[in-house]
């Protein structure tokens, strides 16, 4: 990313809130002879270990294509974005530019045995089944739960200690408070480029500016 301290996000709590926040991750690999290797998948925190851990699970054979474990992998974690009009900055020149919040996250893969894996699977269901108001989850019944331990064999579950991390927040920090207030306010308004989430998140970061 852009070395642009003014942006820069590297409080370790605020970032797993963005995890928590954000679970669709893009993981990313380098494996000799095939070159960069790109896949997509859900991820919960081990939120009780030290540090950043992320807990996920590739389906087979993507385990193979990442060489998982044995080299150090990146995981992308992107919040609300969102693009920002000139139009929107009262009184004076403007240039559009994107507003944006995402970590870069660091580490190497440790492999999960088949319970670790199905535990974290189990996670991600109710992660995701619970704000429904009848959650299916993984061991709901017995029935559920033997199909459960049949599928998990087609994954390979895997805990990433993230060993370093980069983090941009750009909200248009160091703009007026009336500027920051307009672009708020457009963000809010029906249109081609509504985002209430990337709204919310800009009165997140600029509050201060704006109290």
């Amino acid at each position: 990313m852009r070395d642009n301290p003014s942006y820069a996000l590297n409080d370790a709590e605020t970032i797993k809130e963005l995890v928590r926040s954000n679970p669709w991750c893009t993981f990313i690999s380098h494996v000799d002879g095939h070159g960069l290797v790109s896949s997509h998948y859900p991820v919960v925190l081990d939120e009780d270990a030290e540090g950043i851990v992320l807990l996920s699970h590739v389906g087979r054979p993507d385990e193979v294509k990442h060489d998982l474990g044995r080299h150090e992998m990146l995981a992308i974690i992107q919040g609300p974005h969102g693009y920002v009009s000139p139009g929107w900055y009262p009184g004076g020149p403007g240039v559009p530019t994107w507003n944006f919040v995402v970590a870069h996250l660091w580490g190497t893969p440790e492999i999960l045995s088949d319970d670790e894996n199905l535990a974290v699977l189990d996670r991600l269901v109710e992660r995701f089944e619970a704000p429904l108001p009848e959650p299916h989850l993984l061991h709901a019944t017995s029935e559920n739960s033997e199909y459960a331990h049949r599928i998990v064999h087609g994954t390979v579950g895997f805990r990433l200690p993230v060993t370093r991390m980069e983090g941009k927040d750009k909200m248009s920090q160091g703009k007026s408070p009336e500027t920051i207030r307009s672009v708020i306010d457009h963000l809010e308004q029906p249109g081609p480029y509504a985002n209430p989430p990337l709204a919310a998140r800009m009165r997140e970061a600029n509050a201060e500016t704006l109290n």
